[in-house]
């Protein structure tokens, strides 16, 4: 088989498994709950007691308060992202995103999506960390 047929075989399969992938949804971070939320802290502190969790409205993030202290778990594409807070991290607002700056070179900053009142609510949260 000719090398640019074989080429242009791949290139469109590939590409029409991730649309049939897309079209059905199958791209798309599932919320988290308390559960899953809990569950994706444990597979990066799994030695860790949570006390207690606070899932965002639109599901895409969480603050987690567990027996070594405060921290914040993020989707990151199908994955979730889990940081211990140590107390000088800053949560700032523009618009419609809030931005959580944290003291970690790997993850600077996160951008969330917060209503007006749970921007309040984190930023009461963290200064009693």
């Amino acid at each position: 088989m000719p090398l640019h047929i074989l080429l242009i075989l791949v290139v469109g399969g590939i590409a029409g498994i991730a649309l049939a992938l897309h079209l059905l949804g199958l791209s798309r971070a599932t919320p988290f709950t308390s559960q899953t939320a809990q569950d994706a802290w444990h597979r990066a502190h799994p030695n860790d007691a949570v006390k207690a969790i606070t899932v965002t409205t639109d599901g895409k993030a969480a603050r987690i308060t567990t027996d070594q202290g405060t921290g914040v778990l993020w989707q990151m594409g199908a994955d979730s992202c889990a940081r211990r807070l140590t107390g000088t991290e800053t949560l700032t607002r523009a618009g419609d995103t809030s931005t959580l700056h944290l003291d970690d070179y790997a993850a600077p900053k996160v951008r969330l999506t917060l209503t007006p009142l749970e921007h309040s609510a984190w930023q009461d949260w963290m200064a009693h960390t």
